[in-house]
């Protein structure tokens, strides 16, 4: 149906004075003896549009409804400019009810947890918490293929059926077309059954197949779903996720550790701009100080430490951590926590972890100890991107697939990359929802996904 959106109306002086057609959901209403108002909102900005009623325009039978929280109505009236020349009233002429509501609509007038929430994931995004999260979503990522576009990077699609584990975790869900058949005596015979003949897997990452495009196309990203079937039922984890993944020829770890920083400062850079609003929603309510933190990020040169050092610099805090500090032992949270918002006050690149903490398709650096590899930690969340030199050396990566008991068969053509004009290449991992939950201060991520896919979750 023909009409025009909230936000030019607010945003378009042109439209004062003016006789419109709007329609929205009503967010809030209330009512008197002569006038009453609602509160409309049709999800193109985050503030909300005041409907004026003049109840003897209108019989009480049908009123009433258009009221109701919830309700979706479509509205023809004079839109009315504020002191401020702000367009944000309109007065009704005439309103359709387009879908009705009632006292059952859970969304009522108070507080709700954000618990609650979470199990209406199909109502929950008309709250104007929500309705900011997911259109900050939107932005970035806009923001992201924005980047990679003006920097000639090409956009590939990996698959996302694969039939290898990237990380070498074992954190796959398996895809089947094969039902419980209790004649099936080995996993072998079960997946000569399937579909595809072997076994096979939703992605954990698109990285095996961006490194096979970067080698024609020099530098790729891949922006999709990826899955992992972790246990893990914290605020950071969840088995359905969307990651950003470069790759580029001819890099090695100092490359790529500047692009990670380009890329961070200009998607951040981006939604200052265009998500003033929301942010500004998100500091008054979820982080104070957010917006500067994200100004200061934008004009800070970040960090950089050898994981050996930050060990160091970890045993010398005085602190007691509830996880151990040890070299070999990965960083937890509450050590990159340390790292950012207490020792550097800014994002920092850890660098050269060890080996048998990190991935097989890691650069082995000359020490045998150490790979080139790096994490970006930024304060208030820690880990945010995964950043590596990939393994150029046949002979090296081979024994290191060998050595980790990982079946050779499923690696073959990435082996093959290594045979056949192989480079210096690089490349990392930007998790969509952990930028997400940085730059709104949102903390759960199943708060900035649409419908979250975590352990026994599946609404």
């Amino acid at each position: 149906m023909k009409h025009v959106d909230l936000k030019d109306i607010r945003q378009g002086k042109k439209y004062a004075d003016k006789t419109v057609t709007v329609c929205g959901w009503v967010r809030t209403s209330r009512d008197s003896k002569n006038v009453a108002f609602a509160e409309l909102n049709d999800g193109s900005e985050l503030a909300h549009t005041q409907i004026v009623f003049e109840k003897s325009l209108f019989d009480d039978g049908v009123l009433a409804p258009m009221l109701a929280l919830g309700a979706a109505l479509s509205v023809t009236g004079k839109v009315v400019a504020n002191t401020k020349g702000d367009c944000n009233e309109i007065l009704a002429s005439t309103a359709e009810l387009l879908g009705g509501s009632d006292s059952t609509y859970p969304l009522q007038k108070k507080r709700h947890t954000m618990e609650f929430l979470r199990t209406i994931p199909h109502l929950r995004v008309r709250t104007n918490t929500f309705n900011a999260v997911f259109r900050v979503r939107s932005e970035l990522s806009y923001a992201i293929h924005e980047f990679f576009h003006k920097n000639g990077y090409y956009y590939v699609h990996s698959p996302i059926i694969t039939g290898s584990d990237c990380e070498g975790a074992g954190e796959v869900f398996k895809v089947t077309t094969v039902g419980f058949d209790p004649t099936v005596k080995t996993e072998e015979e079960y997946n000569k059954k399937d579909f595809f003949g072997r076994g096979a897997g939703l992605t954990v990452s698109g990285q095996l197949e961006g490194e096979v495009m970067a080698t024609a196309l020099g530098k790729i990203y891949t922006f999709g779903p990826t899955f992992r079937a972790e246990n893990s039922n914290t605020p950071r984890h969840a088995a359905e996720f969307w990651q950003v993944e470069p790759e580029v020829a001819f890099a090695d770890i100092d490359d790529i550790i500047v692009i990670a920083t380009d890329m961070i400062k200009s998607i951040i850079s981006h939604l200052l701009e265009k998500c003033a609003p929301e942010l500004e929603f998100f500091d008054a309510r979820f982080e104070n100080g957010l917006i500067d933190k994200l100004k200061h990020v934008v004009g800070s040169d970040f960090a950089r430490i050898d994981y050996t050092d930050a060990i160091e610099v970890l045993k010398k805090s005085g602190r007691t951590f509830v996880y151990p500090v040890e070299w070999g032992l990965d960083l937890q949270t509450e050590h990159e926590r340390y790292l950012t918002d207490e020792y550097f006050k800014k994002p920092v690149f850890v660098v050269n972890y060890p080996r048998k903490i990190k991935s097989f398709y890691m650069k082995q650096n000359p020490d045998g100890k150490t790979v080139a590899a790096t994490d970006l930690l930024v304060p208030g969340v820690g880990e945010i991107i995964g950043c590596s030199e990939r393994e150029a050396d046949h002979g090296k990566l081979l024994g290191e697939i060998q050595s980790r008991g990982m079946k050779l068969s499923d690696y073959a053509n990435y082996l093959d990359l290594r045979k056949f004009g192989s480079v210096p290449h690089s490349g990392f991992g930007l998790g969509l929802e952990r930028m997400l939950m940085y730059v709104t201060g949102m903390s759960n991520i199943r708060d900035v996904v649409e419908f979250s896919r975590t352990k026994d979750d599946l609404k």
